[in-house]
Order: C-alpha cells, then structure tokens, then sequence
C-alpha cells in the first residue's frame, strides 16, 4: 500500500481482528490501534456497540494526554464526523492531538462522512490503507446503508430433478452430513434465518446453530406468514427469541434492518423463497444439489415472475464445492455484482 508503513500495515491487520470483538448490528464492527512516533503499538479499541465509545476513542482511552500527542490512529473505517450518542471521532482525535490517521473504508453515511476532511482542515496527516479488505470486513453493513435492508441470502437443498421433497413431502435427508455442516456454518454466519408457518407446522425446526457439534453464534429465527406458530413448537425455545412477520416482506426486511439485522438466511421452504426471488428481494443464492432423483410434484421452488424466457433471472455462478456426495453452488443475482 503506497504511502503506507510496514509498522501502519501490521496494525491495521491487528485492528481487523479487533473489530470482529463487536457486535454486529445497527453500527459498524471497527478495530483502531494507537501508534507511536517509532511504530511501536500504545493501545488498542474497538467499537463494543452502540452508545459505547468508538473504536478510535475507546484506543485514545488507554493513554495519557501526553502518550496521545503525535501519535498515529490505525481504523478499520473513516473517523466519524458527526454526534450521535458520542462524539465526533474525528474531534476526538483532533483534540488528543493526533499527527496521522491511517483509515480503510470512507464512510458512507450522509451525516457521519467528512471525518477525512475534518481532520485534514485541522492539520492531520490523513492516509487510505487498502479499501477492499475494509470493505469486506463491514460488506454486510455497507449494504444495509447503500439498500435500508439486510442482505438477502436464499438457500435450499434439491435433487438433481429439481424436488425439494419426494412426492408425500419428506425431505429428510435429501443432502448428506457434509452439506447439512454446511448450511449449520452458514446460519452462524447470518445475523437472522427466516422460514415460512408452512415449514415450521410441517418440520417443527430449532433453526439453530451448532459447528463441529457445540453451540455457535445463534440467528434471530423470523417466521414469516399468516397462521400462528403454536406454542409448542421448537423455535418458542430459541436461545434468541422468535420473531414473527407478515407477508409484506419489504417492510419487515426494513424493519430488521432499523434492529441491526444486516444478513438474513432465507432456509424455510419452496413458497418463501419463490416469494423473495419473485419481488426481486433475494442478493445470493444458495443451492445443495444432491445426487439423487425423486419426480414428482413437490418442486424446490413455485412462481417465481418468469412468464417468458426474456424474463428469466440470469445469475452468476461465484462458488462451486463438492461437499461429500453433494454440490454447493453459491450465486449472486444481477443487481447484487
């Protein structure tokens, strides 16, 4: 990275990993690391959500006024401009009397952007580290302030005929223990998983999490429909709670958004997922084709919107995987690259 000191690179890799020690949500995950003039690291912050103080200044925290002067701010994310529950960052660091600030992603909020600009008006040394490894490390929260909704994720297993069950509507197991691993991996790594009432009258799911059997981070199940989940089902004992939505799935993607949902996993069901793919709602897609055929008339998807083959939603292949006798293929729809 032009510009860029071994000592600054090293610590924005270390403040990398400090930002994955906050939560997801409403606001970003950022690391900073405090420099001094030499290269040697001073301190260390992150953001441990909101209301807590930012990365930068939860770093500026763990020295002294003295140690603070001259030094060199290492951020995963462009120092805030603008008061929310805390302060500016980028008058935080102005006042400790910080000499350079080494950022990655800009900051794309209309409000909270300009941090760069302030800090050089006030006669701060402002350099870019590498954007793209900031921007992947917050991708899922850069989308939800370009879009105002989660990240839609859609999966679903079938067999190489197409039929997410066979035709009395069994479905367990079509795919074998490496793919169904797999998809455990993939619901720790979303903030909710959605299903539809059909699913869970039918299947009765937990909807949790667990990886190499013990407990991993758990998703917000959302139950998505008109007829109640009875009281008896699984997912009233989820360790998250249970979240019940209407149809309208606009609206409530929306509203898990303003609650720092940033990535939903749509598992549950041929009828919800047609439903996300048919309003154009769905960014990745998800399939386990398993090597096996079953016919008849219970289809891994229903009316998606496609009336004529101009219509049909091209996608692009980004991840092909052979997981024991199974194959992952993960996609990306047009609007998503």
């Amino acid at each position: 990275m032009a510009g860029i000191s071994p000592a600054e690179q090293a610590a924005m890799a270390r403040a990398r990993e400090l930002a994955l020690r906050g939560p997801r949500g409403v606001n970003p995950q950022v690391g900073a690391v405090l420099l001094a003039p030499d290269g040697a690291v001073l301190a260390e912050g992150w953001h441990r959500g909101a209301g807590t103080p930012h990365a930068e200044v939860d770093a500026l925290s763990r020295v002294s006024p003295a140690q603070a002067r001259g030094t060199t701010a290492v951020v995963t994310l462009e120092p805030c401009n603008h008061t929310g529950r805390t302060g500016p960052c980028a008058e935080a660091l102005v006042a400790a009397g910080v000499a350079r600030v080494v950022h990655a992603s800009a900051d794309p909020g209309d409000a909270s952007s300009g941090g760069a600009e302030r800090l050089r008006a006030a006669g701060v040394d402002v350099a870019r580290a590498d954007e793209a490894e900031g921007d992947a490390l917050i991708a899922d929260w850069l989308f939800v302030q370009r879009t105002g909704r989660p990240r839609v994720t859609v999966k679903w297993a079938q067999s190489l005929d197409g039929r997410a069950a066979a035709a009395d509507g069994t479905s367990r197991w079509i795919t074998g223990p490496e793919a169904r691993a797999h998809v455990h991996r993939e619901r720790a790594a979303h903030d909710a998983i959605a299903v539809g009432t059909g699913t869970v009258l039918a299947d009765d799911p937990q909807l949790t999490a667990r990886i190499d059997g013990e407990d991993a981070p758990q998703p917000l199940p959302v139950v998505f429909g008109d007829r109640p989940v009875p009281e008896a089902a699984a997912l009233r004992r989820h360790p998250r709670g249970l979240r019940i939505a209407t149809r309208d799935l606009e609206r409530e993607l929306f509203a898990l958004a303003a609650d720092g949902i940033q990535a939903l996993y749509v598992e549950g069901g041929p009828t919800l997922a047609s439903a996300f793919l048919r309003a154009g709602l769905a960014d990745r897609l998800t399939v386990y084709l398993a090597p096996t055929l079953l016919g008849g008339p219970r289809t891994a998807l229903d009316d998606i919107g496609v009336g004529t083959i101009d219509e049909q939603r091209r996608l692009t292949v980004s991840r092909l995987e052979q997981l024991g006798r199974d194959l992952l293929v993960e996609a990306t729809t047009e609007k998503e690259r």
